[in-house]
């Protein structure tokens, strides 16, 4: 019996320190972010497409406010993001995307075509990785 609750033990323990990683790390995104610079393709966006916009990240689930409202999960690891549309426009698509934060400001590099990972925070030449900085509100 004691033998089984050591398997046990040595099996959730490291489950869970990987879990309190993941959420600790996610904690830092929480929060309401409002775009200061988009672009798509390597073409920056004017300000006037974006000014209306916010996305709402608490832990694992987003709300982005734009045209209408998209609803749902993220994931993360390693600086990178799954992001799985649950409501809206995008219910049903999942995004691949990288982030970073610094200066205040939260960069993620979307690859809309959901194929793979970008590589960097670049767009030029890429017409389906779309770029936004953020700043917390």
């Amino acid at each position: 019996m004691q033998l089984l609750i050591l398997i046990f033990l040595v099996i959730l323990v490291p489950g869970c320190a990987g879990t309190k990683s993941a959420a600790t790390k996610s904690g830092m995104l929480n929060g309401t972010w409002l775009p200061v610079k988009q672009e798509i393709g390597g073409t920056l966006l004017p300000a006037a497409a974006f000014e209306k916009q916010k996305l709402i990240i608490s832990d694992s689930t987003y709300t982005f406010f734009a045209e209408s409202v998209d609803k749902g999960i993220v994931k993360y690891h390693d600086n990178k993001m799954d992001i799985y549309g649950k409501e809206g426009v995008n219910a049903g698509k999942h995004f691949m995307a990288v982030y970073h934060i610094a200066n205040d400001q939260l960069t993620i590099c979307y690859n809309l075509a959901g194929n793979g990972y970008p590589e960097s925070f670049e767009t030029k030449g890429k017409p389906m990785y779309f770029l936004s900085v953020f700043k917390k509100e």
